[in-house]
């Protein structure tokens, strides 16, 4: 008897390629976009050349985006410990 687990959210084999752990880098180049964006607003706005409007709008989605990825981290540090924990 032969049993395969049900594992829904990975593609079935053979049906493409896996991830090769890009993702990860490619959300940590995102996150550093945005905040490179609320910097350069930021310092627009400091030299007259953009509104404090976008400098609030962009400071805000780049402190959101950061939160995220602080709480993303925390889990996943606590998801790992986790099983380090366990007893084989």
């Amino acid at each position: 008897m032969r049993v395969e687990p049900l594992v829904p959210d990975l593609p079935a084999l053979g049906s493409g390629r896996m991830d090769d752990g890009g993702g990860f880098a490619r959300a940590l180049d995102a996150l550093g976009s945005v905040l490179g964006d609320a910097s350069s607003a930021e310092d627009a706005f400091a030299y007259g050349r953009g509104t404090l409007q976008k400098a609030i709008y962009e400071r805000a989605q780049a402190d959101i985006a950061l939160a995220v990825a602080t709480s993303g981290a925390q889990r996943l540090t606590q998801a790992v410990q986790s099983v380090l924990n366990m007893q084989v």
